[in-house]
């Protein structure tokens, strides 16, 4: 790593009144040492790099402007948020993001109180901002709300429930679209942001309203082409007619890295609006790092990196992640049938159907961020004989929940979702760990719940889901690599609601559902190394449960435990429910499921989060123990 930038101005910013003690002369260099110490930082943790480095000045405006924290500034998702944590008390801290007991690498309210909102999941900060904007004008405070939302958060229909809103409700709330992809409006330059200047100044603002009010009493027909003709005069200067029909007053587009341009029309919104109001800025995702700002994907979430020549130190892997394995099962399996089509909410890569989407362009579908369009959109494609594949993360399919229940569920569709991201998932925290889907999912009537144990399960699932066609199935599967055991060229069609038993013993039985598989194999060993022989068995489902596979194990065992990474509610609920009303538990059986823990838990590697869960090896040697009413043994490992 090289030495860590010069920042003399930064070095004297701890929070935003430092900031806005400086002249504004100094900006440009205060926004200059804040981007190297981001691309520093970063360059040392991972993280998300290109979205912080093209709001660096935005960031810079906003916070020298407006009176934060009074004034709440909201970041929509947090990836953009690194900037916005350095000038507010957490540069000291900077360089634990997203590390075990670090900073979150998104918008946390317990960590700072210049968060008034926390963000990971995109589309929220219109909703959250018109919100404290009510309370505020409820409370007849004068502070201002200020949102910002990225171009690709306001593809999710919940930006717009709220804009429609807040258009209607007319409380002051201030919305900053950073338009760093769409290119919805024309280039900038000086002639817009002389215009956006223009229209967002008082005087302008002045003469529109009185012309509003004479508009109002000419007679029906002239009032109606007034207000025509004032709409298509301003959005031909300005495109903002769409955001104008829902009610906000529009500016832009101003060049987001431009302090010359940002800071006069933050002024002026601030000091002459008293409506919903929305300031179009246009920025470059990765601005100021060459490497970024050439890369497909301007460093979007990278890891650690060398600053000057950008090359990220990746660690090599030792096997092929789940989410590879699905693309590859998956383009294996529509080779074959190509009636297989592929469904995402913006998150080809994240999901591997970029790779699918290669082999089959005509038959990848990625509908943006909007979750719930995408598994209506999926269940259409069902009613005609397709075979859709909606491949949405655990966390973000809960945003489509009403949409599995009514549109998939209850009518029996055969959509098939591939969920990745299930269990605990590392750097990104709770609030993209997959702790709930196996419950929400595993409580619908008629539907299929499969969780593979190592990749070649998943490819297996693959196929299964492939020629299923009775109803909705779905299959999880974690982040991260595989297991290394070896694959099938392609996957074997399971026989629904049947698991496997990959070891047999006498005293206990470790039953697995997901990605815990490996350590119950560890926990296994080492019981046997204390005298109490141990059954290992692979549930594969959820729903249906393997009913007489679970009914051996009770009848043959002293002990049953199920593990999972998923929260109370799932597989181990279902398996006591079942065994409960057999009668099963009336001869003595100790049963314990191990389930993720009633809360939270905060970003840190995999393995250390597992074991403050509870679910490892030595976690579920311990539980065996309990359950016997003696002392455990630690567990080694090799």
């Amino acid at each position: 790593m090289t030495d860590r930038p010069i920042t003399p101005l930064l070095d004297t910013i701890n929070i935003p009144a430092d900031l806005r003690t400086l002249p504004e002369s100094d900006l440009k260099q205060v926004a200059e040492e804040l981007r190297n110490e981001l691309i520093d930082a970063v360059s040392r943790t991972g993280g998300h790099l290109g979205a912080g480095l093209g709001v660096v000045e935005l960031t810079v405006a906003l916070h020298y402007v407006f009176e934060t924290p009074d004034d709440r500034l909201i970041w929509d998702v947090g990836h953009q948020c690194y900037p916005h944590k350095i000038l507010t008390g957490r540069r000291d801290r900077i360089r634990t993001l997203r590390q075990g007991g670090g900073l979150s690498g998104f918008t946390k309210r317990a960590e700072s109180e210049y968060d008034p909102f926390g963000a990971a999941h995109s589309s929220t900060s219109i909703s959250a901002g018109l919100g404290m904007a009510v309370a505020r004008d409820l409370d007849d405070r004068k502070n201002n709300i200020i949102a910002v939302i990225g171009d690709g958060a306001m593809s999710a229909g919940m930006a717009y429930e709220a804009m429609n809103n807040a258009g209607a409700q007319h409380s002051r709330l201030i919305v900053i679209l950073n338009d760093n992809d769409m290119s919805i409006a024309p280039p900038v330059g000086a002639m817009s942001a002389y215009l956006a200047r223009l229209v967002s100044g008082r005087a302008y603002t002045s003469i529109r309203d009185a012309a509003k009010h004479l508009v109002q009493s000419l007679p029906k027909p002239l009032k109606e082409k007034a207000a025509r003709a004032e709409e298509y005069a301003r959005g031909f200067w300005t495109g903002g007619t769409m955001f104008e029909e829902l009610g906000f007053y529009y500016v832009g587009p101003i060049d987001g890295h431009n302090l010359d341009h940002l800071l006069p029309v933050l002024k002026n919104v601030r000091d002459t609006h008293h409506g919903p109001v929305l300031i179009h800025a246009v920025t470059q995702k990765g601005k100021g790092y060459p490497p970024a700002e050439t890369s497909s994907d301007k460093y979007h979430g990278v890891a650690r990196f060398d600053v000057v020549t950008g090359k990220q130190a990746k660690p090599v892997a030792n096997a092929p992640s789940y989410t590879r394995v699905f693309a590859d099962s998956l383009i294996s399996e529509a080779q074959a049938d190509e009636r297989i089509v592929a469904v995402t909410a913006a998150m080809p890569d994240g999901t591997g159907l970029d790779l699918f989407g290669k082999s089959f362009p005509e038959r990848t579908f990625d509908v943006g961020i909007a979750e719930q369009h995408a598994v209506t959109f999926s269940a259409g494609l069902a009613t005609e004989g397709y075979k859709p594949f909606c491949a949405i993360y655990s966390t973000f399919l809960q945003r489509g929940y009403d949409q599995v229940v009514h549109d998939v569920a209850i009518q029996g569709l055969p959509v098939r979702f591939a969920i990745d991201r299930a269990g605990l998932v590392g750097a990104d925290g709770p609030t993209h760990a997959g702790a709930f889907d196996t419950a929400y999912l595993s409580c619908l009537p008629g539907f299929v719940v499969m969780a593979p144990g190592d990749e070649a399960e998943l490819r297996h699932m693959v196929a299964t889901a492939a020629h299923y066609d009775e109803g909705p199935i779905a299959f999880r599967y974690p982040r991260g690599e595989g297991r290394g055991v070896e694959l099938p060229d392609r996957g074997e069609v399971l026989e629904i609601g049947k698991g496997r038993v990959l070891r047999e013993g006498t005293a206990v039985a470790l039953v697995s559902f997901g990605g815990r598989l490996a350590e119950c194999l560890i926990a296994a060993d080492e019981l046997e190394a204390a005298g109490l022989s141990a059954t290992v068995a692979d549930a594969r489902f959820a729903k249906p449960l393997d009913e007489e596979l679970i009914s051996r194990l009770a009848r043959e065992h002293e002990v049953l435990i199920t593990i999972e990474e998923g929260s109370v509610g799932g597989f181990g609920s279902h398996v006591l429910q079942m065994l409960a009303t057999n009668g099963m538990l009336d001869n003595g059986l100790k049963v314990r499921p191990m389930v993720l823990p009633d809360r939270f838990i905060d970003q840190d590697k995999p393995e250390a989060m597992y074991a403050e869960a509870g679910l490892d090896a030595a976690a579920i040697v311990a539980r065996v123990f309990e359950a016997l009413g003696r002392d455990a043994v630690p567990v080694r490992r090799a």
